[in-house]
Parts: structure tokens; C-alpha cells; sequence
């Protein structure tokens, strides 16, 4: 898989920007500022529909503009693909796949797989438990798009469930009396449900990953392996079937009902759970250095890169000024990790940390503006 085509229409610092790649490795060199980052934050974009950089698509729609458009042409298997996603603020994106319209934006997940390495991603380890749930879903919709719907249906149960739960506590707060909670057990049904087949697939993601965790952050850290991966949830984890699952999250549920009404929020269910990254007997939060962080959120990403790889998915990598922060070691050591990717996008303020392996086609950025070189 790789992408052919991306034009850019209003979005971030680009009024209008089109960039033809072939497959291989493709450089993008740039002082910092000028855009390099936007580009593969677009294509991240088409692979996810969220940005790795911020909350909101807001930013994503260039100053004076109303909309952004990212049109993209995806090949995989000699077969070309075209997307193209609509981004206005405060509505639905609209997309199309192939040239024609579909019903919801998310049905063109899947058409590009892309793993993202990027600084921000440092919040893998050092950030909230949603920087890491986020890390497994995306992932799980990269290996089987279904998800997206499983984890959009469970999302809007949960916002059903803590607006009962909302309006029964503010009711309280205020003196308004007492609100009926009976359709609770209803929505208790709902959330178990749906969270048991998200929390089944984390489970069986995380056991997945663990191996390639281990060896991809060995060969970043050059030998100074021990990285490990778990799933922590607020429930007994003991069979992974979604009827043992469900179960479990039903009696969470009832178990944590007298807190939740006092409160007003779900607390339990997997919105709730965390992924646990280790260096030897330690969590990584908290204990690791600024460069074991940096070499365990890289190795969280060239993990799910090979995992894919292993499932007969070839995705596009992308690694987002990261060679910068890397001593000659270990930017040779990643050479060789990510060399015979079927295509790299790379960006970098100079094009010298970027080892001799990886300089193929090379284009510079400026503001606005995209050119090969």
C-alpha cells in the first residue's frame, strides 16, 4: 500500500498544495514551521479521522477559511483508491470513496493503513490512560475497520448513560426531587454489550502486540530491552470471551451504581481502563528517562507497524521529525528497523539526520508550498 496523490485544500497552512509520492522512501525537508508536519498530519487524517495533534478539527481548517478538504489516491495491490474527506468545523465531515458520497465519514476507514510515529506520541507514556486507549482502538480499526463501529456504538451508549446519570444528580444538587433511573438496567444491558466486544479485542490486541513491543524497543535501545505491555481494567479480567466479559461488566455496573448515581458518571467499563507499559519491573510512567520514553513510544509504533505487517497488511509508515532526536546509534539502528517499508515518509528540518540508507525522493517544504527536488 502506498499513496500516490495528496492535495490539500484549506487545510492548516496550505491554501492549496498537491504532492505526488511513489513508493519507497520520500523525505520532506523543511525549517520548522513551514508545513512538513501538516502533510503527513493529513494523511493520518485519512487513516484515522482524528489528528495526532490536536482535539478538535478546528484547527485543521486554515485561517479565513470555512472548510479543508484532503483528497488523497491510495494504491494498494496495483489497485488505485481515491478519498477525499470535507472538514467543517462544528458539522459532519462529509467523504467520499471512489468518487462517490458515502453514508458516514468513518466508512472510508481501512482504505489507508498508516502508522504515525511522531513527538507528541510521547504521551503514550508519559500522558492519560486515553492517550493509550486511543493507541489500541486506532489500531484495532487499522486491522480490522469493523471496530470503528463497535467503538462508536459503545461511545454513544456511554454518553446515553451519563446523561440519565447527569440529569439524576444535578436534579439532587438543585432540590428538583428525585429522577426515574429504571431504563439504567436498560442502558446497563447496552454498555456491557458493546464494551465487552471492544474490551475482548483490546485484550487480545495487547497479548498480540506484547512480542513485537519487547523486540522493537531492544533494537532501539540497543539490547536494553525488558519493555512490556498490559491491559488494566477496572473489572476481573478472567476468560476473554464476550459472554465472560459481559457478564463481568454487568456486575461492575451494579457493584458501582451507588457511586455513579451519587457522582453522576459511569465509572466502570472500558472508557475506564488503562494500558500499563513497563521497563523491567517498573512502569514506564513515571520511572523512565526523557530517552527511554522517547525509545518505548517509538517502539509502541514500529510494534503496531510490524504487527500488521505479520497480518498481511502492508501500511504506510510515517515519522514525523524524529531523527533529530536520536544520537548516530540509534538513527542507524531505526534505519534498519523501517528500510524496507513499501513506503516512508519522513520529515526533518535537515536532511543530514536522515541516514544515507533512507535519502530517496526528496522534496522541500516552505510555507505553503511543496516541491521535489
Amino acid at each position: 500500500m502506498y499513496v500516490r496523490r495528496l492535495e490539500l485544500v484549506d487545510f492548516r497552512s496550505y491554501s492549496r498544495c498537491v504532492v505526488e509520492f511513489d513508493p519507497g522512501c520520500s523525505v520532506l525537508v523543511g525549517p520548522n514551521g513551514v508545513g512538513k508536519t501538516n502533510l503527513v498530519e493529513a494523511l493520518g487524517y485519512v487513516s484515522t479521522l482524528d489528528s495526532h495533534r490536536v482535539a478538535t478539527d478546528a484547527p485543521l481548517v486554515r485561517a479565513g477559511a470555512t472548510s479543508a478538504v484532503i483528497r488523497s489516491e491510495i494504491v494498494h495491490e496495483g489497485r488505485s483508491l481515491s478519498v477525499e474527506l470535507a472538514i467543517e468545523p462544528g458539522k459532519a465531515n462529509r467523504a467520499r470513496l471512489g468518487g462517490s458520497p458515502v453514508r458516514r465519514a468513518r466508512d472510508v476507514l481501512g482504505a489507508l493503513r498508516m502508522v504515525l510515529f511522531a513527538p507528541e506520541d510521547l504521551a503514550l507514556v508519559r500522558g492519560d490512560p486515553a492517550e493509550r486507549r486511543d493507541y489500541l482502538d486506532h489500531l484495532l480499526v487499522a486491522r480490522q475497520p469493523r471496530y470503528a463501529g463497535v467503538r462508536a456504538d459503545y461511545e454513544r451508549v456511554l454518553k446515553q448513560r451519563n446523561a440519565l446519570l447527569r440529569t439524576a444528580y444535578l436534579a439532587r444538587k438543585t432540590g428538583a426531587g428525585a429522577r426515574d433511573l429504571s431504563t439504567l438496567d436498560v442502558w446497563d444491558v447496552h454498555l456491557a454489550s458493546h464494551g465487552a466486544e471492544l474490551l475482548a479485542a483490546r485484550l487480545e490486541l495487547c497479548a498480540a502486540l506484547g512480542p513485537h513491543v519487547a523486540k522493537a524497543y531492544d533494537a532501539v535501545a540497543a539490547g536494553r530491552g525488558g519493555a512490556g505491555i498490559a491491559y488494566r481494567s477496572r473489572i476481573p479480567i478472567g476468560a476473554i470471551d464476550r459472554e465472560s466479559l459481559s457478564a463481568g461488566l454487568t456486575a461492575a455496573l451494579v457493584e458501582s451504581r451507588p457511586s455513579e448515581i451519587e457522582r453522576g458518571v459511569t465509572l466502570v467499563g472500558p472508557h475506564r481502563d488503562d494500558v500499563l507499559l513497563t521497563l523491567g519491573e517498573l512502569p514506564a510512567k513515571g520511572y523512565a528517562s526523557h530517552g527511554e520514553s522517547w525509545s518505548m513510544a517509538l517502539a509502541l509504533r514500529l510494534a503496531a507497524y510490524e504487527l500488521l505487517r505479520t497480518e498481511g497488511i502492508e501500511p504506510v509508515l510515517a515519522l514525523d521529525d524524529v531523527f533529530a532526536e536520536l544520537d548516530a546509534g540509534r538513527r542507524e539502528r531505526l534505519a534498519g528497523l523501517v528500510g524496507s517499508a513499501g513506503q516512508l515518509l519522513i520529515t526533518c528540518a535537515v536532511a543530514e539526520d536522515v541516514p544515507a540508507a533512507l535519502r530517496g525522493a526528496r522534496y522541500e517544504v516552505s510555507e505553503g508550498e511543496v516541491h521535489r527536488a
